[in-house]
């Protein structure tokens, strides 16, 4: 919507002074002809906008953006993505419950009636809770996260006593800040100086020290985080399974292999499906192909086949005795 576009050319030029036509045409995703047209529109309303030539140029909003640059006015689907978009759960975490229900209500309060009354009942309609089906409260819990959050608020290095998972367990770690990642009920602190990640539950201890924290100009956390996820789940699936499954099987399959099914499996004259399965490891493979029951048949590797040809042999003689 055009009307939506100019007031943020407004927002934008509000918070950042100056920006020239293609820094305005990336930030809106529209091509620079486009923010031209735009400016035009904005000038013929009345609306003060300045622009310079020459490498330091851009435009500039001048005077507060005149009587025709109200800056408040929301439509109906940007305040309820505003509304969406809060978790008070995290805002808890990180020490800022406080804040995040001031600015909630300050949010409400400058919207008109009609407004305020939609975004309650949406409210009422949407429930965001980013916990996995299965953790454990205590599991996850994080009693240094607002230490943690503080220390990257304030840019500062953080002395800490952390838990792995190989020996030796504990360890002292001096960690610089650059970031928190909140992923599926569970924080994630990003720290260099070779960043890596650690989990904030994890930790056992800390103090702040007051050595500045030095991100390198071109760490970005987005895409950090993008890329640790790949590699992740590159490193997870590093086993394959060979397997003849059925449509029912195939069909409580999840995840990678689900997927290798659909995208890549093959159809068998009677019906089943052959296919290469990516998993974790011996132990995922045979937890996973086992729970299938008479729905799958493993055909590779044959240390998996003979593993599962023996517990089934083995449960048949079970319940053969009793």
């Amino acid at each position: 919507m055009r009307s939506s576009r100019l007031l943020s050319i407004l927002l934008l030029l509000r918070t950042r002074d100056r920006m020239t036509a293609a820094e305005l045409a990336a930030e809106l995703e529209v091509s620079v002809r486009t923010v031209y047209r735009d400016v035009e529109a904005l000038h013929a309303a009345g609306v003060p906008l300045y622009g310079d030539a020459g490498h330091r140029g851009g435009y500039r909003l001048l005077g507060g953006g005149g009587p025709g640059a109200r800056l408040t006015d929301l439509y109906a689907p940007e305040a309820e993505a505003l509304v969406l978009a809060g978790l008070p759960a995290a805002a808890d975490g990180l020490g800022l419950g406080g804040s995040f229900a001031d600015a909630r209500r300050k949010l409400r309060a400058a919207l008109p009636p009609p407004l305020r009354e939609h975004v309650d009942r949406l409210r009422t309609r949407f429930h965001i809770d980013v916990d996995g089906w299965y953790a454990d409260d205590h599991a996850v819990a994080a009693p240094y996260l607002p230490q943690v959050a503080d220390a990257v608020r304030a840019g500062l290095v953080l002395a800490v006593r952390y838990r792995r998972w190989r020996e030796p367990t504990d360890v002292d770690r001096r960690l610089a800040p650059y970031g928190l990642v909140l992923k599926a009920g569970r924080w994630y602190l990003i720290a260099g100086p070779d960043p890596r990640t650690y989990r904030v539950d994890q930790i056992l201890g800390l103090s702040l020290t007051d050595e500045p924290v030095v991100i390198p100009p071109e760490f970005d956390l987005a895409t950090y985080w993008r890329d640790a996820q790949r590699d992740f789940h590159d490193r997870l699936h590093r086993g394959e399974a060979v397997v003849r499954v059925s449509p029912r099987g195939a069909a409580r399959l999840t995840g990678a292999a689900a997927r290798a099914v659909t995208e890549h499996g093959t159809a068998e004259p009677d019906g089943w499906i052959r296919a290469t399965l990516p998993v974790e490891g011996p132990d995922h493979a045979y937890g996973m192909l086992l729970a299938l029951g008479t729905e799958v048949e493993v055909l590779g590797p044959e240390e998996l086949r003979t593993r599962i040809a023996a517990t089934v042999t083995a449960l048949a003689a079970r319940y053969a005795s009793s």
